[in-house]
């Protein structure tokens, strides 16, 4: 049998990334000549092409640099260390970017689910994703040795029973996915009623479009719920706000340019927030009581705004031309008035 590979989706050109890093194409073409920091997968034809981890790791680069940073120290680190440097860099300091949030990372295997991918790419989107196109049968291969950070494992199986059920077992004890999708053609309901009792998901092939994508992007959100949940340091301490009045205001005025109004909706939602999380740090509290409870209240409400604004950078995303657009209405009537 022929070594098989995982294909990276999705895939970027240049002036995508360009456009997603802030950098222009010129100043990437020169990084890569430089540092090594290019594509790093190459199409059948040979033309280079940026994957998800690629990108992330440019737009790391981009921040720190825009910080700041200089090209030539920080070119050769790995992304751990890049993300620490960007955290440590002044909350309030005017160039200040946020910190690049990493797409959840899945693995699809089945050589009929990678084609049905193909043909329903939306469920790749905001994905990191990784193509298997074999068996599961053939799934025992060196190929996922180095393989880490895993948030969901799709896996395709035409018969559903005891064998598959244990080779699927073996892939997650190597990759420990976070959630598991197995997407069967046949299966009796002894096997289906055994898999209800265990923490894998079950559905019949090819799978709702919708369901996969929800499924695949819901692991990125209880990710980020989990880091507020657990990480007490990082909850209590106050999170910079990531819009401006005046950026909420552009983005609340995209819906026009949508099929739905999230724009409005997310950005009323983080303005709310915003407001009672001011209003909850000046409460004014007698004894130790109310001042433990008015903490937990600031501390959850900065949370959830710091979360419904992950939310607009998502709807957001692919929308940086409009956006920039109506910032500059805005910026432009008031300079009138």
């Amino acid at each position: 049998m022929q070594q098989a590979i995982l294909e990276p989706r999705p895939l970027y050109g240049i002036g995508t990334v360009a456009r997603l890093t802030g950098l222009k194409p010129d100043t990437l073409r020169v990084w890569e000549r430089r540092y090594g920091l290019g594509a790093s997968h190459k199409s059948q034809t040979g033309r280079r092409q940026y994957t998800q981890s690629d990108l992330e790791h440019l737009q790391l680069v981009a921040a720190l640099v825009s910080s700041g940073s200089r090209i030539g120290e920080i070119a050769s680190s790995e992304r751990k260390t890049l993300e620490v440097l960007l955290r440590g860099r002044p909350a309030k300091a005017s160039n200040a970017q946020p910190l690049p949030v990493a797409k959840p990372r899945a693995i699809f295997i089945g050589e009929g689910l990678c084609d049905w991918l193909d043909e329903h790419q939306g469920c790749l989107a905001n994905v990191d994703a990784h193509l298997a196109r074999f068996s599961l049968a053939d799934s025992e291969q060196d190929i996922f040795e180095n393989i880490e950070g895993i948030d969901c494992l799709v896996v395709q199986c035409v018969t559903l029973a005891s064998a598959q059920l244990g080779k699927i077992q073996k892939l997650v004890d190597k990759l420990q996915p976070g959630k598991v999708i197995v997407c069967y053609q046949f299966c009796n309901e002894r096997w289906l009623k055994e898999i209800e009792t265990s923490d894998i998901r079950a559905v019949e092939f090819p799978p709702d479009p919708a369901y996969l994508a929800f499924e695949i992007n819901n692991c990125a959100a209880d990710a980020e719920v989990r880091q507020g949940q657990f990480n007490l340091g990082e909850l209590v301490e106050s999170k910079p706000r990531q819009y401006s009045e005046q950026e909420l205001s552009a983005a609340r005025r995209l819906q026009s340019t949508l099929d739905c109004e999230c724009p409005k909706h997310i950005t009323d939602l983080v303005r709310a927030l915003a407001n009672f999380e001011e209003y909850s740090a000046s409460c004014s509290v007698e004894n130790w009581r109310d001042a433990s409870i008015h903490a937990c209240i600031y501390a959850y409400t900065g949370q959830a705004r710091w979360l419904m604004e992950r939310a607009l950078s998502a709807v957001l995303e692919g929308r940086t031309a409009d956006f920039s657009v109506e910032l500059q209405k805005l910026k432009q009537a008031e300079a009138a008035a």
